[in-house]
């Protein structure tokens, strides 16, 4: 099993995980042409995706997905809610019907030779999850847009070997930042985005020892950079009585504006 984040953050989001056999992406937040380049990259025709896996209707998550879905007949999976939303949305175009498939939180699907296990997540979208994937005896996990956390998602995401987890914000630059009091409400909310310290507090609740990498995902642009997610996330690691070194475990940050090299579990 691979994944390659090919985009993370408040403007956009999708990720590739696969295998030789099957290939999926979750979200697809971005142009129909970067997922093409980012697939050319690695050997892969957009002809022989299997799927979207959709996490939930906002904008940077299902930006490119109606031009991905008329150009190449992919497959998209969601929630009956997410599916109903994204139908609302003049801007993604007309979808065929028929390439829409309804899942439910909790129940297990299999794409080819990949089993697909979503949960509920809190977040403020019609029914919004997150997605742990199994295959080649492997599992990848990929947990972003979650207000917090409790111990369902803690049992859901646990033993992955690979991980995308949250790091949104840090709070005192969201406070002390320019967004109106009702949007750092949002955000700061039970629905709205993890900040750098619960991700941190999460991530130290996942570790195993089987695990090859944890990404931090969907950094906000205004409220966050790529060195304080990392340094905050390995503070509240070393808070939690964390002792090793964060690079045993291939602690990194995704890139908003290119794809990060892929990582094998």
């Amino acid at each position: 099993m691979k994944l390659l984040s090919i985009a993370s953050g408040s403007s956009g989001n999708c990720y590739y995980v696969g295998n030789s056999d099957t290939h999926l992406l979750v979200d697809v937040g971005i142009s129909c042409k970067r997922v093409e380049n980012a697939l050319k990259d690695e050997g892969i025709k957009p002809s022989e995706l299997d799927g979207v896996l959709v996490t939930h209707e906002h904008i940077d998550h299902v930006k490119g997905i109606g031009v991905l879905a008329r150009k190449h007949g992919v497959p998209i999976y969601a929630t009956a809610g997410t599916i109903a939303e994204m139908k609302k949305m003049t801007s993604l175009g007309s979808i065929d019907e028929g390439l829409f498939h309804e899942i439910r939180p909790d129940e297990k699907i299999l794409i080819k030779d990949i089993t697909v296990d979503p949960s509920s997540i809190w977040h403020d979208a019609a029914d919004p999850v997150c997605y742990s994937l199994y295959g080649d005896g492997k599992k990848v996990s990929i947990a972003t847009d979650m207000g917090n956390y409790n111990d369902y998602i803690v049992d859901k995401l646990d033993n992955s070997d690979i991980m995308v987890v949250e790091a949104n914000h840090d709070v005192r630059m969201l406070e002390a930042g320019p967004y109106p009091y009702y949007l750092k409400r949002r955000i700061l909310g039970n629905y709205g985005h993890l900040s750098n310290e619960l991700s941190g507090q999460l991530i130290y609740r996942l570790l195993n020892d089987h695990v090859k990498g944890i990404i931090l995902g969907h950094l906000s642009k205004e409220n966050n950079f790529e060195e304080l997610a990392y340094e905050t996330v390995k503070l509240e690691l070393e808070n939690n009585s964390y002792a090793n070194d964060v690079r045993e475990f291939g602690l990194a940050v995704a890139r908003r504006d290119m794809p990060m090299a892929a990582i094998e579990a």
